[in-house]
């Protein structure tokens, strides 16, 4: 929808398309114009006007134009004009909802005329129509044929002998009834083309057929092909597009067409095969009265067989002479085009180039645990083996346990960070009645893709001897010695990640010595992190990474996470080769969508990357060089040497409570020393006296917010006794901070509180952040591992309780900033308030989108804005600037570089794809075989894939959204295969 303006009325009056039949249809152009009503409601009202935008419409705000939306013969309009009242009190952007649907407007009054059609179709359509043979009463009507032609019992037989899947009622003289054409005799001949005759059939076993197709589950007549030339029985099968559900006597088979439908059902909805299966048998007879043979056990075996199949046909294994059997590691898997693949889309030199042009060619991946993805105890590898053996994303499983089993009674260090559950609790993670407590992975951490071998069982939590096996399994795959690795604790598994590797199977242990591997967290997860975490595992920070976020395995957990339900009851086999299948179509849908991904990511990064260097040039003009040269000397020593002293790092130590109480002890300390006592008591000092009082004042906070916290189920005893408590700590807190205002020390002690409540201040500022991250990430974690009823209240209770903390914190902030603004007026402060500013309710908020994309704004209390009282101002303020100007150049150089590496990026994909299309290629000739329809299947295939790959290059190479025009269709083969 568009305003309507002057200046643009040429863009919106385009020449309307011209239908084949212009007499009959004329272009509409849809006019919505905003009236308010006496009462102060918007009414909408949307007219409908033939041919072009008339020049006599006003031009003021109220109307609105949308693009030619149709023509008068499909909305069922003879002439004239159309108008139609919308009530619309909603807001602007919402008002194309109600206005757009106007097919929908066009049909409410024709819904009787559609109803009593549909009335008519119950019957047999119409009277008289007899048989194409002559027949006056025919009974017989097939639902899935062309119209509602009526046969006799001998024209049925002739038009369906090869459509055996047709649903047949028959007209009983009242209503139709359901019959099956086996009923009426059709038995259906194999191993034969179509009207030949065999000589030798040999009827399936009982008589009793079940083909499960797309529309219902069907009971039919077969007959084998029982002739010297005949091939086996699945064969025979398969040549008519019918999968067996067994290859030795098959009774049941399942149409490649339903196979089809819900392998792509499953990637798109997630419906599971018994969901599925149990619709189709409800199509077959949805009223609950026939009895239907249940093949849905069958059916799994198939869905499993025909995913397998489906990856060993994309991998190329159909034209390798040496096989399935020969499938390597890891071949099934779905590579990123985007990511280095050295020998495909690396430059010969690139290990050569310096280290400013070689960071372009690193490896970054991302690791991460999904405890959604559990399974049961149920069945065992030997009953229920995986089709893959490693082939696809999962590892090898028997190599993988028998690691495991060598090191189960190895112990996980504790955490020095902050206590990640991930860390801690990974060793007694309960496990009952599960045999997978979820999965690790390895992703691609820019494209979102999974990595072959990157995706392995957890028995516990998430423990480094798992995820140390699934990490190498995966890294080593694809040969690359610059790898950047985010892991949301990673603080943590680095530190003796190269000392666990010496006890790792040699074939899998990472070369450390030619390998350079950084590590970081991802910016979602840094957090929850202590601020030493915060700056030394920052992607905000370091160079060479771009606007890399390490989040990847997150965004795929929303997809994955749908068939945790159906999986967790599945065998291990089947899990696997389940979840590998789904992994596939992932990275499918990745790398089809990398056109249009790109295209977005340049023209943002392009957009801040500007908009940061220009932000920086402003700041600078502030700074004097000499300042700039020796922050940039700093930066830059950081950055080639992370032992040297972190810039991004306060240089005062904050101010809290703790140290100035110290600092004030030892003060009276030497003034007694020195014959100067100015207590107020004789067991207390004078900052123990005021310290008193503010401890007291804060137990006073607490039993007030407890106090109004109280239930109605609570007696009055208990009410009565909170109140007393009240009383006595209001008594008690006013007499130990209460000195005459005459008295000679009044001028001290004042200072000996105002120093004290300054660091109160920050205490309470540094609690309201620690509070806003704890919450932030408990909401994550119970978004990403927490489901059910019981679990969610459990959740709720804790972030409750997070939230009445954090708003005690603020509260304390406050009542603390007003006592610092009643002392100010006796006291010779200034400066304090750019540190210790107003705290509203719009300031007490998450650090937001600015530390992890470069955008949006962030909230003062965020800063790095207070630090050592002792400094003096101009040391603070310069400390501040230098903090804001290394954040400053940060933003700017990660955004620089991210453009650098998007190219980079579009650079492999396409050399990828080109590389792709002659591996394809050189499948040609690689097998060759006797059988003549088998050799060409396989040409086929092969010679359509280079082409459809050159289309997606030509669509990428383009930047079009939507890719230009092809005009040839790529090879039916290739898109079934796809």
């Amino acid at each position: 929808m568009r305003r309507c303006r002057a200046p643009k009325r040429q863009a919106i009056e385009r020449e309307p398309f011209v239908p084949h039949s212009a007499n009959l249809q004329r272009p509409l152009v849809r006019i919505h114009a905003a009236e308010i009503t006496t009462d102060g409601s918007t009414r909408l009202h949307t007219s409908y006007i033939e041919g072009r935008l008339p020049h006599d419409l006003p031009t003021n705000n109220t109307h609105f134009i949308d693009d030619e939306v149709g023509y008068a013969g499909d909305l069922g309009f003879d002439s004239g004009s159309i108008t139609e009242d919308i009530p619309c009190n909603a807001p602007l952007g919402k008002r194309k909802h109600f206005a757009a649907d106007a097919p929908l407007l066009a049909w409410i009054p024709e819904r009787q005329d559609f109803l009593d059609e549909m009335m008519r179709l119950n019957g047999r359509g119409s009277e008289g129509i007899g048989c194409q043979c002559g027949e006056v009463s025919p009974q017989f009507q097939c639902c899935d044929c062309f119209g509602v032609q009526m046969f006799c019992r001998a024209c049925m037989l002739r038009n369906h002998a090869y459509l055996p899947l047709h649903r047949v009622e028959m007209w009983n003289g009242s209503f139709f009834q359901h019959i099956t054409l086996k009923s009426l005799g059709v038995r259906i001949q194999l191993g034969h083309n179509s009207g030949d005759k065999c000589y030798n059939p040999v009827p399936s076993t009982g008589e009793d057929f079940i083909v499960i197709g797309l529309d219902g589950i069907h009971e039919i007549v077969l007959d084998f092909c029982g002739c010297a030339s005949a091939q086996v029985r699945y064969k025979q099968l398969l040549c008519v597009r019918w999968y067996p559900a067994t290859i030795l006597e098959p009774r049941t088979a399942a149409t490649f067409t339903v196979l089809q439908n819900f392998h792509l059902l499953s990637f798109k909805s997630k419906v599971s095969a018994y969901e599925f299966y149990h619709s189709l048998a409800r199509r077959t007879d949805n009223s609950g009265l026939s009895k239907i043979k249940d093949r849905y056990s069958a059916f799994m075996r198939m869905v499993r067989q025909w995913r397998n199949l489906k990856q060993l046909g994309r991998a190329g294994r159909g034209h390798d002479p040496a096989g399935v059997d020969a499938t390597a590691e890891g071949e099934l898997a779905v590579l990123c085009p985007a990511c280095p693949h050295p020998g495909k889309n690396l430059l010969p030199d690139w290990e050569e180039k310096p280290l400013f042009v070689r960071w372009k060619y690193a490896l970054f991946v991302a690791i991460d645990a999904n405890f959604r993805l559990k399974r049961k105890a149920v069945s065992c590898d030997t009953a229920d083996p995986s089709l893959n053996l490693g082939c696809g994303y999962f590892v090898r499983d028997s190599v993988y346990k028998s690691y495991l089993a060598d090191r189960a009674t190895e112990r996980q260090e504790r955490s020095t960070c902050v206590s990640h559950n991930a860390v801690n609790a990974a060793d007694v993670k309960s496990s009952r009645g599960l045999a997978a407590t979820g999965v690790g992975t390895i992703d691609c951490a820019r494209h979102d893709m999974k990595l072959p071998n990157g995706v392995g069982d957890l028995q516990k939590g998430e423990r480094y001897i798992n995820m140390d096996y699934i990490v190498c399994s995966a890294l080593l795959a694809l040969t690359m010695t610059m790898i950047n690795i985010s892991y949301d604790i990673a603080c943590q598994w680095h530190k003796k990640l190269w000392n666990r590797m010496e006890s790792m199977p040699e074939c899998l242990r990472l070369p450390s010595e030619c390998s350079l591997i950084r590590f970081f967290v991802p910016k979602f997860h840094i957090q929850a992190h202590i601020e030493k975490c915060r700056t030394n595992f920052s992607f905000n920070w370091s160079r060479y990474v771009g606007r890399t976020d390490g989040e990847a395995p997150e965004r795929g957990w929303s997809n994955i996470n749908r068939v945790a339900s159906s999986t967790k009851e599945m065998g291990p086999g089947t899990r696997r080769d389940t979840l590998n299948d789904h992994f596939g179509d992932w990275n499918w849908k990745k790398v089809t969508a990398l056109g249009r991904t790109m295209l977005k990511k340049i023209v943002e990064a392009v957009k801040w990357a500007r908009e940061h260097s220009e932000a920086l040039a402003e700041l600078e003009k502030t700074i004097q060089p000499a300042l700039i040269a020796e922050w940039k000397a700093e930066v830059e020593a950081w950055e080639e040497d992370n032992s040297c002293p972190n810039p991004f790092e306060s240089r005062f130590s904050p101010v809290t409570q703790a140290a100035v109480r110290l600092e004030l002890a030892k003060l009276e300390a030497q003034e007694l020393q020195a014959g100067i006592n100015v207590s107020l008591h004789t067991d207390v000092s004078p900052s123990g006296l005021i310290t008193l009082g503010i401890d007291l004042e804060d137990q006073q906070a607490r039993l007030r917010s407890k106090f109004a916290d109280v239930s109605l189920h609570d007696t009055d005893k208990q009410k009565a006794t909170l109140q007393t408590q009240v009383t006595s700590l209001q008594l008690r807190a006013v007499a130990p901070i209460t000195a005459p205002t005459e008295t000679p020390t009044d001028q001290k002690i004042a200072g000996y509180e105002w120093d004290l409540r300054y660091a109160q201040a920050l205490d309470a500022l540094d609690d309201v952040r620690s509070h806003l991250r704890l919450r932030s990430h408990i909401y994550m974690y119970k978004d990403k591992n927490i489901r059910g009823q019981a679990g969610s209240t459990r959740a709720k209770k804790i972030i409750d309780s997070v939230e009445s903390r954090k708003q005690a914190s603020v509260l304390k902030y406050r009542r603390t900033r007003n006592a610092l603004l009643s002392l100010t007026s006796r006291l010779e402060r200034c400066g304090w308030e750019t540190v210790v500013r107003p705290l509203l309710n719009s300031d007490v908020r998450p650090m937001g989108d600015m530390e992890r994309q470069g955008t949006g704004t962030i909230s003062w209390i965020w800063l790095e804005s207070h630090a050592d009282n002792s400094c003096t101002e101009n040391e603070r303020v310069q400390d501040c600037v230098r903090l804001e100007w290394c954040k400053a150049r940060a933003r700017k150089h990660r955004w620089s570089e991210e453009v650098e590496l998007l190219l980079e990026e579009m650079r492999r994909v396409l050399v990828f794809l080109k590389w792709q299309a002659a591996w394809w290629k050189g499948h040609e000739t690689l097998r060759m075989v006797d059988s003549m329809p088998t050799q060409e299947g396989l040409t086929a295939l092969w010679s359509g894939v280079p082409a459809l790959i050159a289309d997606g290059l030509d669509i990428m190479e383009s930047g079009e959204a939507d890719g230009p025009t092809i005009d040839a269709p790529p090879s039916s083969a290739v898109t079934d295969v796809l």
